[in-house]
């Protein structure tokens, strides 16, 4: 005969009730077994002459709400406070009406009265705890004053009344005036029970729940912090792909004239020719960063194999690292998935190439980049010769101006240091697509592999 206990955690929001609609339904199937067995065994076990037939109606009603609720979850919609307060409020009533054909405040399960507003004070607003006390203290009050006796246990567990009264030293006033003694103290005892394990198990719930919201906000408030950073970048990086469009106009216009004037000088030419070539190159790189921005994933992009896009992606990234030599290798059941990934990846992935090949610098050994795939994820490494990460670098990978680039020398023979910023985006971009970034030192020697993980699902895959 005990109510529901409520969900463990406050439904604040619509998109939180049905879970506690669902918690309800499965806590009061074990309510409606356990009535159904407190009432068996008192009119079989202890043959006590309680109103079977009303009884187990109101066990039945119970039933029936469970279902109707039940059903009301399957049909989803919005839900708030209110609804929660209701299931609440339909327990305590179904507590009333048993209570009423067993002996009514005078029931030592009567105390149960107090979880009710108990839950409610606890996963709704001050006003629908305040009325579920008002609720259960008038169900309280009128069980004072209507109801049906109690009527004494029969058998063995009369026989102890007298042995209670004379252990708690109470025997004058209980056998004088009650014949149900014994009952009332197992009552007492088996309410005790029941009240701790509810209020544990929701308790703990309830700080299960807490410490779940408590992580979920600190990792909103990371995120939130993250996208800052990176609305900052963007702000400062449109101003500056508009502030460059001048001195590499006129970088072109020098470059050619110089070509023109020294037309006969071999040597010179060439490397005039891949100074415009690099020129060319910035200035096709920030018209499409600048027609890009703000756009969303370019559906009526044609879709195209994994493996292909990939070799596409590197083919690109040579061209502006020409010096950079690599080994590429698939792995995966053919073929390989289609996908159309937008051009934010793409950028994210040559971010961490341009990594790989300046941490490499002049080594002989070429980049190792193994990309493989299965029909869920796909996982893409590289793996470089560089003299790898110490802690220091490790811990401060993915922060906005913290760089592993401790002035590595570049496959064109110079130093460089790092902002960190390309990490920093890369980790944002493909988080943004559900996949992650790791990079750790490599096991076989000097070097670092980053490893790319991304549910294909969220590149937009399609049958082969």
């Amino acid at each position: 005969m005990t109510p529901v206990p409520a969900p463990d955690s406050p439904p604040a929001t619509a998109a939180d009730a049905p879970h506690a609609l669902t918690r309800i339904v499965a806590l009061r199937r074990v309510e409606i077994v356990t009535q159904a067995l407190v009432l068996a065994g008192a009119v079989a076990g202890l043959k006590m002459p309680l109103a079977v037939a009303p009884m187990a109606a109101v066990i039945a009603l119970l039933a029936a709400v469970n279902l109707v609720t039940q059903w009301r979850l399957e049909r989803g919609g919005p839900a708030g406070p209110g609804e929660i307060f209701t299931q609440l409020a339909v327990d305590a009533a179904i507590l009333t009406l048993l209570l009423y054909f067993a002996g009514g405040s005078a029931n030592p399960f009567v105390s149960l009265f107090l979880l009710s507003p108990t839950l409610a004070a606890a996963m709704l607003p001050a006003r629908h705890a305040w009325a579920m006390a008002g609720l259960t203290l008038a169900a309280y009050t009128f069980l004072m004053f209507w109801n049906l006796p109690l009527p004494p246990p029969q058998g063995h567990l009369a026989q102890l009344d007298a042995l209670l009264a004379r252990a708690t030293g109470t025997a004058p006033e209980h056998a004088g005036h009650m014949s149900g003694f014994a009952l009332h103290v197992l009552g007492m005892w088996l309410n005790f029970v029941i009240s701790a394990g509810i209020v544990v198990f929701f308790l703990t719930r309830m700080a299960a729940a807490l410490r779940r919201r408590e992580h979920e906000l600190a990792a909103a408030r990371e995120a939130a912090l993250r996208h800052e950073q990176i609305l900052a970048l963007g702000t400062l990086a449109a101003g500056a792909a508009h502030k460059l469009g001048t001195p590499l106009g006129t970088m072109a216009v020098v470059i050619r004239e110089l070509e023109l004037t020294h037309a006969g000088d071999g040597a010179l030419k060439d490397d005039l020719g891949l100074l415009r070539q690099q020129v060319e190159h910035c200035k096709q790189t920030l018209s499409q960063m600048l027609a890009s921005a703000g756009q969303a994933r370019d559906e009526s992009r044609q879709a195209q194999p994994l493996d292909r896009w990939l070799a596409e992606l590197i083919d690109a990234w040579q061209v502006i690292r020409p010096r950079a030599r690599l080994r590429l290798a698939f792995n995966g059941a053919g073929p390989a998935p289609l996908v159309a990934a937008e051009r934010t990846l793409a950028q994210a992935l040559v971010n961490l190439l341009d990594n790989a090949a300046d941490a490499s610098g002049a080594q002989s050994e070429p980049l190792q980049i193994a990309a493989a795939w299965d029909a869920q994820h796909c996982r893409i490494e590289i793996l470089d010769r560089g003299p790898g990460l110490d802690d220091a670098a490790l811990r401060g990978l993915g922060q906005a101006f913290r760089s592993s680039k401790g002035g590595a020398e570049t496959d064109a023979g110079s130093t460089v240091g790092g902002l960190g910023i390309g990490f920093f985006l890369t980790r944002a971009t493909v988080e943004r697509f559900g996949g992650q970034v790791d990079l750790f030192n490599r096991e076989d020697g000097p070097g670092a592999c980053t490893r790319v993980t991304l549910p294909l699902a969220r590149l937009k895959v399609h049958s082969p």
